[in-house]
């Protein structure tokens, strides 16, 4: 997203001695991570039972598919917002959407009607632009520019650990009930509480203008730039060749969870151990994030061999978790290749429309594994080793 700053950063006449200060960016990237943790955390829980925690995922397909599309624009459309708003009100605004997906699940287990799971999704794709936009400035601009790997892999440990715990909460709610049509009242309620926990302490997290860095330095206000702007800017992103290298990428990184959540979790688990492996499966992105926080920090001290570093690691590791899910589907041979579309919007739709399981996977394979040569590619042919830039070589 494009964003420029407003003003360059400020030294206070003494430096602060403590990072762990209310107004210390360490303490705000906690924060926000927590009202992460809440919110998309747990809303990750949520979808990674499959289906919601229905039997039949098609109203989650449905309302994700509701949500994906509004988030597509609303992604565009959140710097902005964020702009008029400043953090608080576009935390806020953005949590309060999580609480009402939740509990139009809690109305779905009564009345089995759509329309509400449908809308409660389209309004959380716009809330979703609004907490990613506060939370794309608030890491771009308030960690040290030396440890900005570092503190991502804090926010990215904090945030999935709401899908641990998350996953705990229909494993327990759920364990004398794993043959049953859906998870109870209780599994919806406990994410909404927690939901409306994060929107609460969103409310704390601090303006840019308030954080000091240890070194007595302000952090640096961020400023999206305008709708207009941004639209014109973002159609100039297809014809550099940078971003076209990222697209593969960027498309395939949310396109895997239909696969994993309904047709992984959701057919060979039951309602009690699907929170269960939710367990495992968030609590390993937490590993997965420390791990390459390490990497992007400290492995080498030439950034493109960090890079190159960084995209082989998940490459090869990212191949090999296909090769196993390979392995696992062919319990299940004999269906038929079919034809993927992408993003995950239509990764849903898919989805619902009963493609077959081995065809979701390749396509995801397929998808993960085309995106690694390519952003070799870019590390090797943009990333220049001038360590006082933070960004890629710019056109």
């Amino acid at each position: 997203m494009d964003f420029r700053t407003d003003e360059e950063p400020e030294k206070t006449k003494e430096s602060p001695s403590s990072s762990f200060r209310y107004n210390s960016p360490l303490v705000q990237i906690i924060l926000i991570g927590l009202v992460c943790f809440c919110c998309p955390g747990m809303f990750n829980a949520l979808s990674g039972m499959g289906g919601g925690g229905q039997v039949d995922p098609t109203a989650s397909n449905n309302s994700l598919t509701a949500l994906y599309t509004t988030f597509a624009l609303f992604g565009i459309l959140g710097g902005s917002i964020y702009n008029i708003l400043g953090p608080h009100l576009t935390l806020f605004a953005g949590c309060s959407t999580y609480v009402l997906y939740s509990a139009s699940f809690l109305y779905y287990n009564h009345f089995h009607h759509q329309a509400f799971a449908i809308v409660s999704g389209a309004l959380l794709g716009v809330g979703a632009g609004l907490l990613w936009a506060a939370q794309g400035a608030i890491m771009t601009s308030y960690p040290p520019i030396n440890r900005k790997g570092t503190y991502i892999s804090i926010f990215w440990s904090i945030f999935n650990m709401g899908g641990v715990i998350g996953g705990l909460i229909p494993f327990i709610l759920n364990y004398h009930r794993s043959e049953a049509a859906s998870v109870n009242d209780a599994t919806y309620i406990g994410f909404m509480c927690f939901m409306a926990l994060g929107a609460v302490l969103s409310l704390a997290v601090l303006p840019p203008s308030k954080v000091v860095r240890n070194d007595g330095t302000k952090c640096t206000a961020i400023l999206y730039s305008n709708v207009s702007t941004e639209a014109f800017e973002i159609v100039k992103l297809f014809l550099n060749w940078k971003m076209v290298l990222i697209l593969p990428a960027a498309w395939s990184s949310n396109f895997f969870y239909t696969y994993q959540f309904n047709n992984v979790n959701g057919v060979l688990f039951n309602l009690r151990t699907r929170g269960f492996n939710n367990v495992f499966y968030w609590g390993a992105q937490m590993v997965g994030s420390v791990g390459m926080g390490y990497v992007m920090d400290f492995s080498f001290e030439s950034r493109r061999k960090r890079g190159i570093l960084g995209i082989c690691v998940v490459g090869v590791v990212g191949s090999a978790i296909w090769g196993g899910a390979l392995a696992n589907q062919i319990r299940y041979s004999g269906f038929y290749k079919g034809i993927q579309s992408a993003g995950a919007a239509v990764a849903w739709q898919v989805d619902t429309h009963k493609v077959s399981f081995m065809s979701q996977l390749i396509v995801n394979w397929v998808l993960t594994t085309v995106s690694y040569p390519l952003l070799l590619v870019l590390v090797m042919l943009a990333v220049k080793e001038d360590n006082n830039k933070t960004e890629l070589e710019t056109i």
